[in-house]
């Protein structure tokens, strides 16, 4: 089985930048360029602050369980739905979780992870 993998970073603003040039450049002249799908953080300091240990717990139970609603999270991870449902809608907005909403009955909110493995890169 191949393992899929989402990569998360830590990069100034000043490098993101560079970057974005050095694509855009690459691009004026022709060139391929590579695909590159990640979460970029500007500090170690901001990367801890939006993947806590409890929002790392809450990916690994979502892939493990593949709950099909909040509550069901909610009761695995041992913790208030108020709060799973908050730490959901950061890990979505960072691309880390997928949401599916279902129009029937009451409105449930499916969570799923697609990936295997978080591969953290730091710039030096």
């Amino acid at each position: 089985m191949r393992v899929k993998r989402v990569k998360i970073g830590i990069k100034s603003l000043k490098e993101m930048l560079q970057d974005f040039v050095k694509t855009g450049k690459a691009i004026e002249r022709g060139e391929k360029v590579k695909k590159e799908v990640g979460v970029y953080f500007e500090n170690a300091e901001a990367f801890g602050k939006a993947l806590t240990p409890k929002r790392l717990e809450l990916l690994r139970l979502i892939r493990k369980h593949q709950p099909k609603t909040l509550h069901t999270l909610s009761r695995l991870a041992g913790r208030d739905t108020k709060n799973i449902s908050q730490d959901l809608r950061l890990l979505e907005n960072l691309g880390l979780v997928s949401i599916r909403k279902e129009k029937t009955g009451r409105k449930e909110v499916s969570p799923s992870v697609d990936y295997d493995a978080i591969e953290l890169m730091i710039a030096v």
